[in-house]
């Protein structure tokens, strides 16, 4: 992270959840003294100087209006490639995307945007609604048996150094009340990084009375969390996105929750988690 320029990227589609987007994005180039980048894509090369014009248009705007001035890309493509290959190009820290939760970015569902975010080496946070004013970001953070989980950590204190960071620890249990050992050793582990660093936590349990995924919603609007944090599926299959993988029912959340997604990193696994700084 702190090799990454300090460029936000917002997928823009001139809808009222692509403002919100950008309004997010905002908070973060205030604590970063970032660049704001918006990029529309179309599906023929030849409606590029249309839009071209359309989005510096849009950009006047938000300057106008939210006192930043927005870099514009227009590009031709889908959005399952072309956005991750402009975070590519321009060297982007993160990506802040809208979606409607049922259809958002050129009909974005909770299972296209899992497609888009796939991949990408930097996390997207993906919204609904336009941020609030909180003092404290709440982030509920999931913590099952899978190793790569631990890879959130550094997101969270890459967010603690910007804002003031609450940490729920969210994890479940068997029906006997007993927790895996996989899960139990992630969640010491987990406890042991946010104490090392400082960073303000809490251990909650779910009650085991439906779907970890809607448990954690449940909590996250209990709460009144700003974030879920959440790892994509390693080696995410087609049949995960048509039957419902729960990264994405998390990303479309009813409560419409901001979901900061990560990917899973490789060259992270080969040196393994406890090197984190």
């Amino acid at each position: 992270m702190e090799t990454q320029k300090n460029r936000i990227l917002v997928p823009y589609d001139f809808t009222d959840v692509a403002d919100n987007a950008v309004k997010h994005a905002l908070k973060f180039c205030d604590k970063l003294n970032a660049d704001l980048y918006l990029l529309h894509i179309v599906k023929k090369n030849e409606q590029i100087p249309e839009f071209e014009e359309k989005l510096k248009e849009a950009g006047k705007k938000i300057k106008q209006e939210l006192g930043i001035d927005p870099h514009t890309i227009v590009r031709d493509g889908t959005i399952f490639k072309t956005i991750n290959h402009v975070v590519e190009e321009i060297d982007s820290a993160l990506v802040i995307m809208g979606t409607h939760g049922i259809k958002g970015l050129q009909k974005l569902t909770g299972s296209w945007a899992l497609k888009v975010i796939v991949g990408s080496k930097i996390p997207y946070l993906v919204i609904q609604e336009p941020p609030g004013n909180e003092d404290v970001i709440k982030i509920v953070y999931p913590v099952d048996y899978r190793t790569e989980n631990k890879e959130k950590l550094k997101w969270v204190q890459f967010l603690a150094k910007i804002f003031n960071v609450k940490t729920y620890l969210f994890t479940t249990s068997g029906k006997d009340g007993t927790v895996d050992s996989r899960t139990k050793a992630n969640l010491v582990f987990n406890k042991k990084f946010l104490e090392d660093k400082g960073i303000d936590y809490d251990i909650k349990m779910a009650n085991g009375k439906s779907s970890f995924s809607q448990e954690t919603i449940n909590f996250a609007e209990e709460i009144d969390a700003n974030m879920i944090m959440v790892m994509t599926t390693r080696d995410i299959a087609f049949h995960d996105y048509v039957l419902g993988a729960y990264e994405q029912f998390i990303i479309a959340n009813s409560a419409r929750i901001p979901v900061l997604v990560i990917n899973p990193r490789t060259d992270l696994m080969r040196y393994g988690y406890g090197s984190f700084g």
